[in-house]
């Protein structure tokens, strides 16, 4: 039995889904959410719930993160995460990280073990096998859809990063609330396609694509990643509940900002401090969805 009402929120990326995707999202979604759940009623932490439920995500290639990641131009993968504990304001992140199909566990064990936030590139690959996590080879992280976008994107010379959000995204993310009041937050992506090796985007960078404070919120961030960054989105959306907004006031005001002031396209989760659930975003679609157990069902839209 849950000693306070709990709450689970997670997203599979914001942009225009297709239809014939939308099945494979929901069912993503709710074996994440599912996943998260379990532990959310076992009397389980929000830390545990959110990494479970993005793992859950990583692991299914129909999601820009983990094996379904989208490619650089010299047709590598690169992928970043980032967990945060709202209790002890304690993060850990990874960036450019390559050959391990779970960045968010990686993240953790930063979290955990080391003086620091962020961990990028090689030293990140040492770090991740000293901890004990197997390499894979690439050809695990690739998918013949990104293979066959790669082709086509390189052959638009008029690609943008902007178009990918009217086409094919998918950064997941989840955010919880446990039966303690405590909050955490956790995003993991692959990038952008026709991404330049190296580059790294807002999830992360705390306040950016990732954030999460006892007493605030948390928030989980998808989109553009470099306006997110710009516009520092998930620090704007918290300090917007530290003000008072509710979690749903925080998320409309931020996406707002975001499009107004750099024509930037995401979308964004979040929990409040009175457990209040916002979800907004200004691309076609969004993937979301939620549980708590004031329903006890988990609740999907695409």
């Amino acid at each position: 039995m849950f000693k306070k009402r709990c709450t689970l929120v997670v997203h599979g990326g914001a942009w225009n889904i297709p239809d014939d995707l939308k099945s494979a999202h929901v069912q993503g979604m709710k074996r994440a959410l599912n996943r998260g759940w379990k532990i959310l009623s076992q009397h389980g932490s929000a830390l545990d719930a959110v990494e479970e439920a993005v793992v859950v995500m990583e692991d299914d290639p129909v999601f820009d993160a983990g094996k379904g990641s989208v490619l650089n131009t010299d047709g590598s993968v690169e992928m970043d995460a980032c967990i945060m504990d709202g209790k002890k304001l304690d993060a850990g992140a990874v960036a450019a990280l390559r050959n391990f199909p779970n960045p968010i566990r990686i993240s953790r064990k930063v979290l955990e073990t080391t003086e620091h936030i962020l961990l990028a590139g090689k030293g990140c690959e040492d770090f991740a096998l000293q901890q004990g996590f197997k390499k894979v080879p690439v050809e695990d992280l690739l998918t013949e859809r990104e293979l066959l976008r790669l082709k086509e994107f390189k052959k638009n010379v008029k690609f943008k990063t902007e178009h990918f959000f009217g086409g094919k995204g998918g950064t997941v993310g989840a955010v919880a609330w446990d039966e303690k009041g405590d909050i955490a937050a956790a995003t993991s992506t692959g990038g952008t396609p026709k991404k330049i090796p190296g580059r790294v985007g807002d999830t992360p960078l705390i306040g950016c694509g990732t954030y999460a404070e006892n007493k605030v919120g948390g928030v989980s961030c998808t989109g553009w990643g470099e306006t997110i960054m710009k516009a520092m989105l998930a620090r704007e959306a918290a300090e917007k509940m530290r003000s008072g907004s509710s979690a749903q006031q925080a998320a409309e005001y931020v996406i707002s900002f975001l499009q107004k002031r750099f024509k930037g396209l995401a979308g964004i989760i979040c929990i409040d401090s009175q457990n209040r659930i916002g979800i907004h975003y200004n691309t076609a679609k969004m993937a979301r969805g939620y549980i708590s157990n004031a329903n006890d069902t988990p609740i999907i839209k695409v």
